[in-house]
């Protein structure tokens, strides 16, 4: 089936749907498959549970004429989203990074939304599924897309662009993530800047952080750019105020006070203040919608319980990530420092170096406690306190009376370091 025609039976439904346990009356049900799963298998039971369409590639499971049957799924599903925006036609600005992607997304859609119907990326779903679906969520009524971009090896950033086409960009960083696929920061930097590539060949515009030295020099000399900076050396100066704990930033005679911590989410409000400033929405809108939003599931979280005051940064970690975040934790006007950090993955032959960097950082910080979980920061040489496992870790908690504390919990992922809050209470 050529895709201009199953983009006309996908505008007859009521979305996208690649997970039976979520189906909806009249929707299109993609069979996508993974490690684990063929999606063929489950196209019959999304008809029975409302699908109104079911689309397969392997033959013998095209059993009805609602089943349609493609080449490839995934790529069907790529094609159509691709297909999909140039239908709609509506600006995409697009981002990525290697640290603070998702805050800044939520930061730049809650002040753009104040103007315009928009939609944006939901959670972290940004790779090879998710900017698809993320595109296939618009419809007539949207007027600005925000999508993120992930990666964590070359040409991926490429690929995601030739499917959303964004009219702008913007790169959070350049840091130490995901080196096992990138094969280096040289490596993170080159896959990252794909994104300016794509735009830079079609004279779309760029936004971007002045007081960024590898930015400002990939784009010497690029016409369609906007940046901000804490000097007066481009389009919008934006200074940080201060961050004990929560970011103050000082713009147009405003003072704006966020609910996020650290001052390494500066760049993060800066640039969500810099693209609604070039939407044309006025700054006390703006301030409003940076002003009232609050970070979620496990990024930069606040939690006050009744022993401890919590920073719950678990979403995710990597080297330059979890550097900045001791030294910003350190710098708090606050007595009782502990700092629980987890294992960083995907950095492959530089596992052991990063770990090792991390738990010299910590020690010298000198912080009442620092407890270090996993493999390779069980390899570490330090002074810390170090644990092998999460339920290690538990055990200690659970055996050592840590009261009244300000505590820091920081690990990737797979850590899911956020399992500790219980043990803390």
């Amino acid at each position: 089936m050529k895709i201009e025609a199953l983009h006309n039976i996908y505008l007859t439904t009521e979305g996208i749907v690649t997970d039976t346990r979520k189906i909806k009356e009249n929707t299109l049900f993609f069979a996508l498959k993974g490690d684990n799963f063929n999606g063929n298998t489950f196209a019959e039971e999304a008809l029975k549970k409302g699908a109104s369409f079911a689309v397969v590639d392997e033959e013998k499971f095209q059993t009805s004429e609602n089943i349609i049957l493609v080449e490839n799924c995934l790529d069907t599903l790529q094609q159509l989203a691709k297909y999909h925006r140039e239908y709609l036609n509506i600006p995409i600005i697009s981002l990525t990074g290697s640290n603070g992607k998702t805050t800044t997304k939520e930061l730049i859609n809650a002040v753009l939304s104040k103007k315009f119907k928009t939609v944006a990326t939901q959670g972290n779903l940004n790779n090879h599924i998710g900017v698809p679906l993320t595109l296939l969520s618009m419809d007539k009524t949207t007027e600005i897309g925000v999508v993120e971009m992930g990666a964590n090896h070359l040409k991926e950033i490429e690929s995601l662009c030739n499917i959303a086409h964004p009219n702008y960009g913007y790169i959070t960083n350049f840091g130490k993530a995901h080196l096992e696929g990138f094969g280096g920061v040289e490596g993170v930097i080159k896959g990252k800047s794909e994104l300016y590539n794509h735009l830079i060949k079609s004279d779309k515009t760029i936004f971007y952080n002045a007081d960024d030295s590898i930015q400002t020099e990939k784009l010497s000399g690029y016409k369609h750019k906007v940046g901000f900076s804490q000097k007066e050396n481009t389009d919008y100066q934006i200074k940080l105020q201060s961050a004990d704990p929560f970011v103050t930033i000082s713009y147009n005679d405003t003072n704006i006070q966020s609910n996020l911590i650290g001052t390494y989410n500066f760049t993060n409000i800066a640039i969500a203040i810099t693209i609604g400033t070039y939407f044309d929405i006025p700054t006390e809108a703006i301030k409003d919608a940076i002003e009232n939003y609050k970070p979620t599931n496990n990024r930069s979280q606040i939690i006050t319980s009744k022993k401890h005051e919590i920073i719950l940064d678990a979403y995710n970690a990597n080297p330059s990530s979890m550097k900045v975040a001791l030294e910003n934790f350190s710098q708090l006007n606050t007595e009782g420092k502990v700092v629980i950090l987890g294992d960083m993955f995907e950095l492959g032959n530089e596992a052991t170096r990063e770990h090792q960097n991390i738990a010299s950082l910590a020690e010298n910080l000198n912080f009442d406690l620092t407890l270090l979980v996993g493999e390779n920061f069980f390899k570490t040489t330090t002074k810390s306190q170090k644990l092998k496992t999460f339920n290690d870790l538990k055990t200690y908690i659970e055996n050592n009376n840590i009261q009244q504390k300000n505590i820091l919990i920081k690990g990737s992922r797979g850590m899911a370091l956020e399992r500790i809050l219980e043990s803390l209470e």
